[in-house]
């Protein structure tokens, strides 16, 4: 649980006025649609209860004023000297206020005081739900009047162009456009969007999210390979993006390298497998999206290989305790997985992750229950 009681005051201390509001941005868990969103596919993420928190306020001097709670570290930067390409965890608020200002919207010096209870490094979006904060906050002092999937794209920036990491728009759309309760399916190339009930709790299911304490990066040379092999692939085929693969074996038909060949299987059919579950969520029993979510896992292991061991062994051992469905979730190499569970049976799975890593000779897990949260705004204010 977060201290926003120490957060004011630490903004005190900093600044010595009170802060003009706070402003939050949850992290995300993505339910199914891994690696599809740059590809111009399809996805259905949902926000989590974990979020981070910013109390900002104005500053005259066109400088911003980054401080992180739990870093207990403060960075001062003039607007003037932003840059892309500047290492360091307040990059990810200074991009958004680059991001802002090259769009052409008049963003001035503020103090931007911040703490997270989103882990960092476990594929739950740590990043884009600062972004997306630091988005909220600088909107709401400068009043600008941005809508909310341009507040996403903005943040997208940032994290692209900024700080360099080569994602799509889903950490940020999540982030910004969740709602309580529900999914959030996104069409990556048009942007549309529909909110998605996810009554897990009156249908009697809950679901795990475990953090196997193995960090990954996004900015590492596997994600951008990745989504580089699919780009090529698009254009061997001639088409726009792997979301325009009308016929699979065809298409697989025309590539001679293996490794493109189960990258585009996987983007394929991954898209196909989130817009079953969108329509399962809309019609039918949360129950029905188990074998969905096993496939998904098997073809990010297999085809998109990017699963690394605690993983598998986290999927593997949730479902031999009782799990409906599991796979990994987020960007892959480390990180999180998701198990839709029955009522009461989470905790109990995450405890026999926890000893099967313990037997594996693997770090201890941590692990939580997922409900569905709200996306980015204004938490209080003066």
């Amino acid at each position: 649980m977060l201290d926003l009681d120490a957060l004011k005051a630490r903004y005190r201390s900093v600044v010595g006025a009170e802060p003009e509001g706070l402003w939050s941005a949850p992290g995300r868990v993505n339910l199914i649609g891994e690696h599809t969103d740059y590809n111009d596919g399809f996805v259905l993420p949902f926000a989590l209860e974990k979020k981070a928190v910013i109390a900002g306020g104005q500053r005259d001097d066109d400088a911003l004023v980054i401080v992180s709670l739990e870093l207990d570290e403060e960075v001062r930067i003039p607007l003037a000297d932003l840059k892309p390409g500047t290492e360091g965890w307040h990059s990810y608020l200074a991009g958004v206020a680059w991001a802002l200002r090259e769009a052409g919207h008049a963003v001035g010096g503020a103090n931007l005081v911040m703490t997270s209870d989103v882990p960092l490094g476990a594929g739950l979006s740590s990043s884009a739900a600062i972004e997306c904060a630091t988005v909220a906050t600088l909107a709401d002092l400068y009043g600008l009047d941005i809508a909310p999937i341009d507040r996403a794209k903005l943040a997208r920036v940032a994290e692209n162009a900024y700080v360099g990491a080569p994602t799509g728009l889903l950490d940020q759309a999540a982030s910004t456009l969740c709602e309580v309760d529900n999914g959030l399916f996104l069409d990556c190339r048009t942007l549309e969007t529909e909110h998605v009930p996810l009554p897990m709790a009156d249908q009697g299911y809950e679901m795990l999210v475990l953090d196997t304490k193995t960090p990954h990066s996004h900015v590492d040379g596997e994600y951008g390979t990745r989504r580089a092999t699919c780009e090529a692939a698009a254009e061997i085929l001639g088409i726009p993006a792997l979301r325009d693969v009308t016929d699979l074996d065809e298409a697989l038909a025309r590539l001679e390298d293996e490794t493109m060949v189960k990258r585009v299987r996987h983007v394929v059919t991954e898209n196909e497998r989130v817009l079953m579950a969108f329509e399962l969520a809309r019609t039918s029993d949360l129950s029905e999206l188990a074998p969905l979510l096993d496939a998904s896992h098997a073809s990010m292991r297999d085809d998109y290989e990017i699963t690394v061991p605690t993983v598998d062994l986290a999927v593997e051992t949730a479902k031999k305790e009782g799990a409906l469905g599991a796979r990994m979730t987020g960007g892959g190499f480390g990180g999180c997985i998701i198990a839709l569970a029955k009522a009461g049976d989470a905790d109990r799975i995450g405890q026999s992750i926890a000893a099967a890593f313990k037997d594996a000779g693997f770090g201890a897990p941590e692990w939580f229950t997922a409900t569905p949260a709200a996306g980015a705004g204004r938490l209080a204010g003066p």
